[in-house]
């Protein structure tokens, strides 16, 4: 154990030095896995089992077909995003909610919201509803701490909501069902938006300037804008649907794997795209390169990971943590209290994607260990996740944005979330109180789902 908490200490120190998160978890797992194998860290004969660990896992990765459902799930949020849907949702969730006080920025958490649904990514749908509701928000001279706050808070719901890559990610490393992970999502997902809701509320209430009421749409109006967003519900319906088994009747029998269901989902949403004139030769050789670029970064991030798995494995890092709760009998929930106080910690420096493959070959035995299910701890993980996406000094969406948005300081972003980070407190207390409110749909599929 000594070994592995040295080589984890080694991984932090390479990062804050800004050592990519990927060469710093292969550094260290190579010659970790090195010195395991040959007792010193360049015996011959440990440098030999370590190169062969390497290249086996990189092999193994390439040709893992689970693995393909990352870049069609990304190819497939990209489509979204040229097929203009963005646009879309923010429109009929203005039309509803535009005429209230902090109406606008509900209106962008509830966008955002949608949005997540068909594209899986929190900083793709940060970026993305930026563009289309801060300058709505400021025409009706919101404030920007509360304008910005909403998309960026917002913006987190993409990793849970499913379709999501860091649940096919945290699903494919300890080997548990994505359909039923998607599953799961659900709930907690639209307990955020009604959360973030809530915060809006909250911050308008003491700063009622913050967010003046907009414009009221007349009812013909909204109903033609929810009718625009049949797009958005028929890819989540076809995509949700397919792992759940809805179309598993005759003549169609079908259910999804999650490989097929993103296939079908990339297809859908590049025929909305074409149809809708969002694609042209050019932008289509766009996506597909950025779709490349991002599944590659993802693969090489996973590889570095699981060789820094493969080290703390054979360390025995899993079996000495069970071990030294089993000596101390300490509670299950203490032991998992715990563990979410390192996630916060460590949310404070780490972004979202490295902090779950740094993580969770280390816990994740232990947890299950502990007669925690893998699927509840899965969503706990994204929720805990999620909230570094907006706390100080990395949150990742924060700067996303203030790239984007240009003209409003970073501490002032830090400073409008602040309400929302706390509801995301709230959430977790209760999903980690209250576990059916994640088990409940997953516990309906019974058999169902890959």
């Amino acid at each position: 154990m000594t070994a592995a908490l040295i080589g984890f200490g080694v991984v932090l120190f390479l990062v804050l030095l800004r050592m990519p998160i990927v060469f710093a978890m292969g550094f260290v797992g190579t010659l970790g896995f090195a010195y395991e194998r040959g007792g010193s860290l360049f015996d011959e004969r440990g440098m030999r089992a370590s190169l062969s660990m390497v290249g086996r896992q990189i092999t193994d990765t390439a040709q893992d077909y689970g693995l393909s459902v990352i870049p069609l799930f990304i190819l497939m949020g990209l489509f979204v995003n040229k097929g203009g849907m963005a646009r879309e949702l923010y429109a009929v969730s203005n039309a509803f909610l535009g005429h209230m006080r902090g109406g606008l920025a509900m209106a962008t958490v509830m966008a955002c919201g949608g949005f997540s649904a068909i594209c899986g990514s929190s900083l793709a749908t940060a970026a993305t509803m930026s563009k289309v509701a801060m300058p709505e928000m400021r025409r009706f001279n919101y404030s920007d701490r509360l304008a910005t706050a909403s998309i960026a808070a917002g913006g987190t719901l993409g990793i849970l909501i499913p379709p999501s890559v860091i649940l096919v990610i945290y699903g494919i490393l300890t080997e548990t069902s994505i359909g039923k992970l998607f599953m799961a999502g659900i709930i907690p997902g639209l307990m955020g938006i009604l959360f973030y809701l809530g915060a809006v509320r909250w911050t308008v209430w003491r700063r009622p300037e913050a967010g003046p009421a907009g414009e009221t749409t007349p009812w013909p109006e909204r109903i033609t804008a929810l009718k625009s967003v049949w797009a958005v519900l028929l890819l989540f319906f076809l995509v949700i649907g397919g792992l759940y088994g809805i179309f598993d009747f005759a003549p169609l029998n079908l259910t999804f794997s999650p490989t097929e269901a993103a296939g079908m989902g990339a297809m859908g949403a590049f025929i909305i795209a074409l149809s809708r004139g969002g694609l042209n030769f050019a932008a289509l050789i766009e996506v597909l390169k950025e779709t490349a670029l991002t599944s590659a970064s993802l693969f090489a991030v996973l590889i570095g990971a699981q060789v820094f798995s493969n080290f703390v494995n054979v360390a025995g890092m899993p079996e000495a943590l069970i071990s030294l709760v089993t000596a101390y009998d300490v509670s299950p929930m203490m032991v998992m209290m715990m563990i979410l106080l390192v996630y916060v910690v460590l949310g404070c420096v780490f972004e979202s994607m490295s902090m779950l493959l740094l993580t969770v070959p280390i816990f994740f035995p232990l947890v299950t260990s502990l007669g925690f299910d893998p699927i509840w701890f899965g969503i706990v993980v994204v929720v805990v996740v999620e909230i570094s996406l907006i706390t100080p000094p990395v949150g990742l969406n924060v700067f996303i944005l203030k790239g984007v948005v240009g003209n409003v300081s970073t501490g002032e972003i830090f400073k409008g979330v602040t309400p929302f980070w706390i509801a995301d407190i709230i959430r977790l207390a209760l999903i980690v109180a209250l576990p059916i409110l994640v088990l409940f749909l997953p516990n309906q599929m019974g058999g169902l789902g890959h």
